[in-house]
């Protein structure tokens, strides 16, 4: 019979993916089928199943921990915010619209069916299933129709384990004060609590979990260090990126511009991996440095507010210097399309119907289309026939001269990508290429820069390893199991 253990917050970015995911690869190393399952995920980094749905990133990782396929049904609300427009609203993996924060706070009820649908479907297939929470589990402005947090889980009467996070600062306030206002009868369901992200010498705050512990009447489940390496795995949303500083590295500097409304910005982690490269976050605010030789514009789940953000910046003139010092751009789904002559929303599919200037760099325009390609795909690149995996997540058709030079075939026959005449701009609609070893080196070597030995999916598992012999050693995993039901 399958057990269910549900992992809650007292805020987001206290490390609940992490958290599941080290133990769906440790329960799964202990011979347990997991499952991993988050009711909503509000995210704009998400992942392509096999059968074409799209699911939070965190999920697919927590999947790749529990060694088994990710599918919609471990994520089958995910929001994906997107600027004025309010979030896109993804059901089971197929979008079915949007709506404003307060706009949807009329759906959840409507939702909750097909949540709980998918969780069945889940513990059909498994002997435990580690369910995360969303953000705080003290919202209680927005509890009412709550599907995330303590709604589901006194829906399926789910045991809940409380994570706090001690690097920000004031943890014994958030677990005492969760417990303070949350409403009796969901506090009754939280049998634990965590403590997270520790740094120092965990003696010294004995007395501390001890507190807690007297507090709120929750059993103390483990004081869990930094675990550094997790810098290593895709992220879940912004919080990271926006606090990641510009990385040091070797010959080749790499610039990136963070967009307000980025997305799926995990397709660069493995090139930040590599030691040869030196990799460049740039915030509004901030130049894109001059001894950038390459500059990659990312995805964005809201392409013409963020190509306004990017003129807002003055990144359009120093892009301008760029291309004229012979750098080269490089753009991915969102980052191609603004590289083009103009992009048009027909269909107000990002707001208001209408049309903007792109930044001139291909000879090409796009228009967004309602129907959105969600696809796995595999191929070589066309150039030289080096093999490549990655994704499709776009709602683009993008046409134009500079098209007539593609980057990629897919298996099918297809092809992907633009590229200008002099070949310093080009970029492509696949996400996820550069995990690819062998395209990575190709790349790398086609921009002056050279691929180390690493191999990029292998790091991922030894990651995943780590991360669960890290929670087997500060964890209290007997005690977890013997929680969940």
């Amino acid at each position: 019979m399958s057990v269910t253990l549900m992992f809650q917050g007292t805020g987001s970015d206290v490390g609940k993916s992490l958290v599941v995911a080290g133990l769906a690869r440790a329960l799964t190393r202990r011979g347990l089928r997991v499952a991993p399952f988050k009711p909503q995920n509000m995210s704009n980094n998400a992942a392509v199943t096999a059968d074409g749905a799209e699911i939070g990133r965190a999920q697919a990782l927590q999947a790749r921990a529990a060694r088994r396929e990710p599918t919609a049904d471990m994520n089958p609300v995910l929001l994906k915010p997107q600027g004025a427009a309010g979030a896109q609203v993804v059901l089971r993996g197929k979008i079915v619209g949007a709506a404003r924060a307060r706009e949807y706070q009329q759906w959840k009820a409507g939702l909750m069916s097909a949540v709980l649908e998918s969780y069945e479907r889940l513990r059909a297939s498994a002997d435990i299933v580690l369910v995360e929470g969303a953000g705080s589990a003290a919202e209680i402005n927005l509890r009412a129709n709550d599907i995330a947090n303590m709604g589901f889980a006194r829906r399926v009467d789910a045991p809940v384990v409380l994570i706090g996070d001690i690097d920000r600062g004031g943890v014994i306030a958030q677990l005492v004060g969760c417990k303070v206002v949350l409403d009796p009868e969901d506090a009754a369901l939280i049998r634990g609590f965590i403590v997270n992200k520790f740094r120092g010498d965990p003696s010294l705050f004995d007395e501390g979990m001890r507190f807690i512990a007297e507090r709120t009447g929750w059993r103390p489940l483990g004081l869990a260090p930094f675990f550094p390496d997790a810098a290593r795995l895709p992220a879940e949303d912004g919080f990271g990126l926006r606090a990641s500083k510009s990385e040091q590295g070797g010959g080749l500097t790499i610039a990136m511009p963070i967009l307000p409304n980025i997305a799926n910005f995990d397709d660069l982690d493995p090139l930040r991996a590599e030691p040869d490269v030196r990799f460049v976050q740039v915030r509004a605010g901030e130049p894109l440095p001059a001894e950038a030789q390459l500059v990659i514009l990312p995805g964005s789940k809201a392409t013409i507010a963020d190509l306004s953000a990017f003129r807002e910046a003055g990144w359009h003139i120093d892009l301008a210097a760029h291309m004229r010092r012979g750098g080269r751009v490089f753009g991915i789904c969102g980052g191609y399309q603004m590289m083009g002559r103009r992009i048009a929303d027909p269909h107000g599919l990002e707001g208001p119907p209408g049309a903007v200037e792109g930044l001139g760099l291909l000879d090409m325009e796009t228009v967004f289309e309602a129907e959105k390609v969600l696809k796995q795909v595999r191929g070589a690149t066309i150039a030289d026939g080096v093999p490549f995996y990655g994704y499709e997540m776009h709602a683009g058709r993008t046409d134009g001269p500079d098209c007539a030079f593609p980057l990629l075939r897919f298996e099918d026959g297809r092809v992907d990508g633009a590229a200008s005449a002099d070949g310093l701009c080009a970029g492509v609609y696949v996400h996820g290429v550069f995990a690819d070893d062998r395209l990575r080196a190709a790349f790398l070597s086609s921009h002056g820069g050279f691929a180390s030995d690493l191999s990029y999916e292998a790091s991922i598992e030894a990651t995943l390893d780590g991360l669960a012999e890290h929670f087997e050693r500060h964890l209290d995993v007997d005690a977890l199991l013997e929680l969940a039901r």
